[in-house]
């Protein structure tokens, strides 16, 4: 069983900043990938970032060059660092743990307003 914890959400200005944590518990054997995903009201979820076990990345068209994803495997923790943040940005962020399951955390708010 695996659970994930999210922390790092808020209000922040446009063109500000926040980096989201997600801290991973359980067994991490078989894991393939630790990433975010978001959803914003009436849409459906997507992908914003993911590393692949094997160090890989992938990013969202509409965060590249703003948002940078990373991992640390001692802490089973994994981070999104969000720069030059838009209000369309705005949504419920979601950690994910992907093996043969997926595994998603409870989600933390980000919200981007003046």
């Amino acid at each position: 069983q695996v659970q994930l914890v999210e922390s790092g959400g808020g209000l922040v200005l446009p063109g500000g900043s926040l980096r989201l944590s997600c801290v991973a518990s359980g067994s991490m054997s078989n894991m393939r990938a630790m990433g975010w995903y978001r959803q914003a009201p009436g849409k459906e979820r997507e992908l914003v970032a993911v590393v692949t076990s094997g160090g890989s990345t992938n990013y969202a068209d509409s965060v590249k060059g703003r948002f940078i994803i990373s991992r640390e495997n001692a802490k089973n923790a994994v981070y999104l660092q969000m720069n030059s943040l838009k209000p369309e940005d705005t949504a419920v962020y979601y950690c994910n743990l992907r093996k043969i399951y997926d595994y998603w955390g409870q989600g933390t708010q980000v919200t981007v307003s003046s």
